[in-house]
């Protein structure tokens, strides 16, 4: 059986450096993720995510494990994220053209050309109207609904209440839904627009 993350934090912090790298392992991709969802694609995404393992690899000699991990991981990521928007060198884009991270098992048929267009044009609806969310409710609906985080995990994450997750949250998704209607997508599939 493979050790936690906590075993792995603990193995680290008593002198075994190879733990860190089982740890890059197991969080590299999900972190990479979590800030391409929230900067966009580009060189930014590299940058970010060894900045972040950078900082976490310097502070995990000092983590309390007060939080998950992942949590702890998360809010170094988000931070790295926001110093950059900060600083105006990264932009606010979410691009869902990769959502698949598993790949197609290549049991079943693929969809057909015309699928592909729509799931494509659909897709890019949805990224532009995350990408218009308001700064924390992005971040909470990019950490609860594709990276998969639980409310607990995230409000460690942003280091916030728990009721406060879940207001942004309902908030965000409720604006993406309403400017998901307005562009005229409604059930996951676009529909024509009212003729007047």
């Amino acid at each position: 059986m493979a050790p936690s993350d906590e075993e792995l934090v603990e193995q680290f912090q008593n002198g075994d450096s190879s733990a860190f790298d089982v740890l890059v392992r197991r969080w590299e991709r999900k972190v990479q993720g979590a800030i391409y969802r929230l900067v966009g694609p580009g060189e930014d995404v590299r940058d970010l995510s060894q900045e972040t393992l950078l900082k976490a690899y310097r502070g995990l000699g000092t983590f309390k494990q007060e939080a998950r991990f992942s949590s702890w991981l998360y809010q170094i990521a988000l931070n790295v994220c926001r110093d950059r928007m900060r600083r105006g060198r990264g932009k606010s884009y979410v691009s869902f053209d990769e959502l698949s991270e598993t790949g197609d098992t290549g049991t079943e048929p693929g969809p057909s050309a015309l699928e592909l267009i729509e799931a494509r044009d659909l897709s890019r609806q949805v990224a532009a109207a995350v990408s218009a969310l308001p700064q924390e409710q992005r971040e909470v609906v990019v950490l609860k609904e594709y990276q998969g985080l639980t409310f607990l995990e995230i409000a460690e994450a942003l280091d916030v209440p728990l009721s406060t997750v879940k207001t942004r949250l309902y908030r965000g998704l409720g604006q993406l839904r309403q400017e998901l209607v307005r562009q005229g997508v409604r059930g996951g599939t676009p529909v024509p627009a009212p003729t007047s």
